[in-house]
């Protein structure tokens, strides 16, 4: 009769550690970069997408990184790699370079994660043109989470154990679903500014012709 795996271990306590790290560099970030009179939806917006565009090029390239030409994160070594090993536990298609995943992973990573910093630096210079590209950028947040978890769904799940605690909660539930809600929120919010605008062009041209 094999062990029950612990709930929590070493490489979950400094794998959830490397990701709170990201998060405070993200809001020391905002806090230094953003001018003081900055609303609050704008400094919500800059840490988030600090936090995700970091932890696409570090956490998720890295996983590009052992599941390319021929290689698995499970044959691989160093603290990258144990943590997808973590993670691998609670979704075993990240631990055998899964052609899906691998396939979104690098659409996430150069073209998501690279537009994250894009619209930071339009955060800064303050470009309302941002709220396009935060759409784009969220839109494709979402289509990822749907395309990572849809196809495993549909098939019964076999890839998946939420027989642990840690791994149903916070690895698949929690790490997975800030990725809709932020994403939602920020679409909302981007939204806004761009009906607002556009009404107020109409307007403005509406008056001209009359």
């Amino acid at each position: 009769m094999s062990a029950t795996p612990p709930i929590f271990t070493t490489t979950s306590a400094y794998s959830l550690g490397f990701v709170t790290a990201v998060g405070i560099v993200a809001y020391v970030a905002a806090k230094t970069l953003l001018p003081k009179n900055a609303s609050w939806q704008d400094r919500v917006t800059f840490i988030w997408l600090a936090f995700d565009g970091a932890i696409h090029y570090s956490l998720e390239g890295s996983f590009v990184y052992y599941s390319l030409f021929g290689k698995q994160v499970i044959a691989s070594s160093g603290p990258m790699a144990q943590m997808w090993k973590e993670y691998a536990l609670a979704d075993s298609r990240w631990g055998v370079a899964d052609p899906t995943i691998v396939s979104l992973e690098i659409l996430t990573v150069f073209g998501v994660g690279t537009l994250c910093f894009y619209v930071l630096k339009q955060l800064v210079q303050r470009d309302p043109a941002r709220h396009y590209w935060i759409i784009v950028l969220s839109t494709s947040e979402i289509y990822g989470g749907w395309m990572t978890f849809c196809p495993e769904w549909l098939t019964g799940s076999p890839s998946l154990d939420t027989s642990n605690p840690l791994y149903l909660w916070v690895y698949l539930v929690f790490m997975n679903i800030i990725w809709v809600f932020v994403p939602l929120w920020l679409m909302y919010d981007s939204y806004g500014h761009i009906a607002k605008s556009l009404r107020l062009a109409q307007t403005v041209a509406d008056a001209k012709k009359n």
